[in-house]
């Protein structure tokens, strides 16, 4: 990772301030770019700073014993007879999908990986140092391009791209709009305000990339994180169609898959596709984040804690009832439906505990395409034939639109309804170590940490700190708490007994990502647990540490 050079900011002519300065950052944000990125800011904060206030207020609903359900003032977009605009020939068929985080070893990697669409991903598996946000920018350029290449350190291997017809789709996931870029200052009357990160990361990208994409015919395409509600949906339209008007590209050039993995929005994916109808090509099951929102939404509710992370899989009641919906909505209107994540990585030295591992990937994607997802994604190429094989034999054309699966009737307390099981001392203490490990990477530069086989990202770190913090407030109001299968209380103590033994547990793996940063990550747990409010994500305090 490349270091950031310290440098006095100056407010530009552009009207922007910039608070640090990487390698290459000023092929990246050229004066032209600057002006870019402003207009946009100066077009849309307003409104993404109310629609932030509108989640607050939202949670506080929630907090007072609401529950999301499906809005009433939408009901005719639900029962109106639409479909969305025609999906591209490039994203016709995306049976295997690879996400990975943006440094060009990586994105070469991906390309080259036989996927059908790489992801490259700004936002939970990239840590948004500003080294490698300009980093990540410089390789999709010049991917796009066709001229990236990587040598390694060592001299050793030398990385290239294959030839344009043999690489995967490039589609960009920018981070979301509860996250600020706080080295883009832009001055609005002498106040020096952060620019959104969905706007840099996706403005720059577009401001640098649509016009050689659009002339090949492969975009830009654009994954959409993290929203809410249909009015998030309307926010990325209206945006999208001015960086088309400024760029002078055709009105829904720019295409876009959403993710729906939040709880508020598993209950308005009709409007969503509306609201981005012109451009709008597929939903993907987020589901890890999904099961994050899940608990964050519903913290207040004691009847609504979730049992640990391993026991929470798809086939539970409430994960099956929103991916079938998904399923059902986008195939009525005529947009692909994304299968989730298997984040599995090979375990090397153990042929018995991989074949088990590979076993649970290869039940999963069957469930997906027999449940009729039009692909999947995967953590590791590696797991891509696995992934192809399974959705060739079971989906010969490039999607199953035609599987509508009108037999799908979801109701609220299907969406809603949590599973049973159970806390054991090993599924807390894995909760202490993912978080923690996670933690001390990010804010060491790294975004994508595998632990204990399984590549895990910001969603995952999501979870396990959520459930830490919802069990271990569970008996605030003066009820029982809870308690572990052995009967041990699950209490404040536990969690310091946990965090006292980490670093002597991870004496051996000094050389891990985060090892230098492992007490730093220990009490920014230990903070965030405590606190009388649930934090609403952990990379907004955790940012504020980056460089």
């Amino acid at each position: 990772m490349s270091a950031v050079l310290q440098f006095t900011p100056e407010v530009g002519q552009s009207g922007i301030t910039l608070t640090a300065e990487a390698p290459g950052q000023t092929q990246v944000l050229t004066p032209a770019a600057q002006a870019f990125l402003r207009d946009l800011h100066l077009c849309f904060e307003a409104r993404r700073q109310a629609l932030l206030q509108a989640r607050v207020a939202r949670q506080a609903e929630f907090d007072a014993g609401a529950s999301p359900d499906f809005r009433a003032d939408t009901a005719a977009i639900r029962a109106a007879d639409w479909k969305v605009a025609p999906i591209p020939t490039a994203l016709q068929d995306r049976r295997v999908e690879i996400t990975g985080p943006v440094d060009p070893k990586m994105v070469i990697n991906a390309l080259n990986s036989g996927a059908n669409v790489y992801m490259a991903d700004f936002e939970d598996s990239t840590s948004p140092t500003w080294a490698n946000l300009i980093e990540g920018q410089r390789a999709l350029r010049k991917a796009v391009a066709g001229t990236l290449d990587w040598m390694a350190p060592d001299g050793s291997k030398h990385y290239t791209l294959k030839p344009e017809a043999e690489r995967a789709v490039l589609c960009v996931r920018p981070r979301g709009w509860h996250l600020d870029e706080k080295h883009v200052l832009v001055d609005v009357d002498g106040d020096r305000q952060r620019i959104s990160a969905s706007l840099f990361d996706a403005g720059l990208f577009a401001f640098h990339n649509a016009a050689t994409l659009a002339a090949k015919e492969r975009g830009p395409y654009l994954y959409l994180p993290k929203l809410q509600s249909m009015e998030e949906a309307a926010l990325w339209e209206d945006a999208l169609a001015h960086i088309e008007a400024t760029l002078g590209l055709t009105h829904g050039q720019i295409k876009v898959t959403v993710l729906i993995e939040t709880l508020p929005a598993g209950f308005e994916m009709d409007e969503i596709l509306h609201a981005l109808r012109a451009r709008i090509v597929g939903l993907n099951c987020g589901r890890w984040d999904y099961i994050f929102s899940y608990i964050k939404t519903f913290r207040a509710h004691h009847d609504k804690v979730l049992p640990e992370r391993s026991q929470v899989s798809m086939t539970q009641s409430f994960l099956r009832a929103y991916s079938e919906l998904l399923i059902r909505t986008c195939h009525r209107r005529g947009a692909h439906a994304m299968g989730g994540m298997a984040a599995q990585i090979p375990i090397s030295g153990d042929p018995e505990a991989n074949e088990a591992a590979m076993s649970r990937v290869r039940a999963d994607k069957l469930r997906e395409v027999s449940a009729g997802h039009d692909g999947t994604w995967v953590a590791h190429p590696a797991l891509i034939p696995l992934a192809r094989e399974i959705f060739d034999a079971h989906m010969p054309e490039a999607h199953q639109q035609h599987v509508r699966r009108e037999d799908v009737q979801v109701t609220l307390e299907a969406l809603i309804k949590p599973p049973l099981g159970t806390i054991t001392r090993a599924g807390f203490e894995n909760n202490v170590e993912v978080c923690v490990r996670y933690l001390a990477a990010w804010l060491d530069g790294s975004g994508c940490v595998p632990i204990h086989w399984l590549m895990e990202d910001a969603a995952t770190a999501e979870i396990a700190r959520t459930q830490l913090w919802q069990w271990l407030h569970y008996g605030d109001d003066g009820r029982e708490p809870l308690y572990l299968d052995d009967d041990t209380a699950v209490d404040f103590g536990l969690l310091e007994r946990a965090l006292i033994g980490l670093p002597g547990k991870l004496q051996d793996r000094l050389r891990l990502p985060g090892s230098s940063r492992i007490n730093e990550a220990i009490g920014m747990l230990d903070r965030l647990t405590h606190a009388d409010t649930l934090a609403e994500f952990l990379t907004l305090p955790a940012y504020e540490r980056l460089d």
